[in-house]
């Protein structure tokens, strides 16, 4: 694929167009720092433009049968599918993935499509009796309006199918920001929505920075619903600023993910789970796993088989063949998880593998940082408590299945939760009395699938879900509908006789 410098533009009812202003912003590849594009910095003038556009294509989007809006979401997702390699080494070089995790966040985006395409010919509602003779009662969903879509970089194809594609199926259209790290993935997956049949203005993207794209989009007042992946910080704050307008929000915030390994854990598999869910995508997943609780019978040979496995992960570009381990986004990440290992080691942890900016070997110009494991961690430390989003986890010994449950649910957040062990009973406790969105039995603290709710508890989110019939209730309200086919008016809660 051509990585040569390229303009790219933003797409606003239809029609491909600059910025107002005609500034820029570049993307860079996080292994090499090469530009890869450059892309409009867009203003509060451009989001007007783009809402007026999508509240004009709404009136007719919305009448549009719902299974012709699916129609457009299988042909999406079979351009998905007959492009997955090109948008998977794109992702590689943009956002740093290595090329098996790239090629399964498209391919989540493919599933997505299709399971809210097969939407189209469902979308229930339901039917129940009347308390009166002569008369049918119903609810159906209804489309709410414009939804501005603010979408992060660690996920920047299946996090925007997560949002668009039920959005779209229920009948409302879209305003898309994704973020300023991965535009060049943002400006594909649109380029691919066309290419699959949506209108003009149903779908249009906005490029910039959160400050003047992200907010004018929050504060729109023409803009109804906002679902936004980010920060529990800037979470907060588009919850206050949308609060005057009444919008519908749906957060999808951080997380500080616990995997819990217990005596009688298979300890290779539990292993392997910590590996990939520490260390897939350098950490950078709200799912990630930034916790080890370990009962104290296995805590030695576990330390020791994780310390050793994690030394042969290989670091890298993430298109090279045999990397492990891709660069993190841009410096500034790689400086805020740097300073994670120093609190770490100020706070008493043992540093036991990495903790350190990765150089040579042609590492040089990304941003590379090793795979970190601290020990005897104490679960009120920082690196214990605090989202670091990069491949850095806390090995935290317990006495028993009650201290594992009680420092697990000891967070502010509640996204993601995994323990291992052989017993059945321990494993249906576990289930019911960890607090979070997620569970999973003898695996790692990734790898949702797209028909369940996705979504977290506590400071991980606002109580919404994303993916599964979960999410139709963001993107739709719902309506009651009484017929009254008796000829006479009937009053409902009024004493009468049978």
């Amino acid at each position: 694929m051509a990585t040569a410098t390229k303009t790219f533009k933003n797409f606003i009812g239809g029609e491909w167009v600059d910025a107002g202003s005609g500034e820029t912003f570049e993307t860079t590849s996080p292994a090499t720092g090469e530009v890869l594009g450059v892309f409009p910095k867009s203003s509060a003038e451009d989001v007007d433009r783009a809402v007026a556009a999508a509240k004009a294509a709404y009136e007719e989007w919305r009448l549009v049968p719902a299974p012709r809006r699916g129609e457009i979401l299988f042909r999406f997702g079979a351009l998905l599918a007959e492009h997955k390699d090109e948008v998977a080494d794109l992702m590689a070089r943009e956002m740093g993935k290595v090329l098996p995790e790239a090629a399964g966040d498209v391919q989540e985006a493919i599933d997505m499509s299709y399971y809210m395409g097969g939407e189209g010919r469902r979308l229930f509602g339901q039917t129940t009796p009347s308390e009166l003779r002569d008369k049918f009662n119903m609810s159906v969903r209804q489309p709410i309006g414009v939804v501005g879509v603010i979408t992060p970089w660690n996920f920047p194809i299946a996090i925007p199918s997560w949002k668009i594609a039920p959005a779209l199926v229920c009948g409302n259209t879209i305003v898309f920001k994704p973020a300023t790290d991965t535009p060049l993935l943002g400006e594909r997956f649109v380029e691919l929505l066309v290419e699959a049949g949506v209108p003009g203005g149903v779908v249009n993207i906005v490029h910039g920075g959160g400050g003047e794209v992200g907010n004018r989009l929050v504060q729109h007042p023409d803009v109804p619903v906002i679902t936004l992946t980010g920060s529990r910080e800037t979470g907060v704050a588009v919850l206050q600023s949308a609060a005057e307008n009444l919008k519908h929000v749906h957060l999808e915030l951080g997380g500080k993910n616990a995997i819990i390994v217990l005596d009688d854990a298979d300890l290779e598999l539990a292993v392997e789970g910590i590996l990939w869910s520490a260390f897939g995508t350098s950490g950078q997943r709200c799912t990630a796993a930034s916790r080890v609780i370990v009962q104290q019978g296995v805590y030695d040979e576990l330390q020791k088989r994780l310390v050793g496995a994690a030394e042969k992960l290989r670091l890298g570009p993430g298109w090279e063949d045999g990397v492990d381990v891709g660069p993190v986004i841009n410096k500034r990440a790689l400086e805020k998880i740097h300073s994670y290992t120093e609190i770490g080691v100020g706070e008493g942890a043992k540093l036991l593998t990495g903790g350190e900016v990765a150089s040579g070997n042609g590492l040089g110009d990304g941003s590379f940082y090793r795979p970190t494991i601290f020990g005897d961690v104490d679960p009120q430390m920082r690196v214990a408590q605090e989202e670091i989003f990069g491949p850095t986890t806390a090995l935290i010994p317990v006495k028993d299945v009650d201290e594992a449950i009680r420092v697990s649910n000891g967070i502010e957040f509640g996204l993601s939760s995994s323990i291992f062990t052989r017993d059945v009973n321990t494993a249906f406790r576990a289930m019911r009395d960890l607090e979070a969105g997620i569970t999973y039995i003898n695996a790692g603290t990734i790898g949702a699938e797209v028909h369940l709710p996705f979504g977290g508890t506590k400071g991980t989110g606002n109580g919404h879900r994303e993916a599964g019939q979960a999410a139709l209730d963001v993107f739709t309200e719902w309506k009651s509908i009484y017929v009254d086919y008796s000829g006479k008016l009937q009053r409902a809660q009024i004493d009468t006789e049978l």
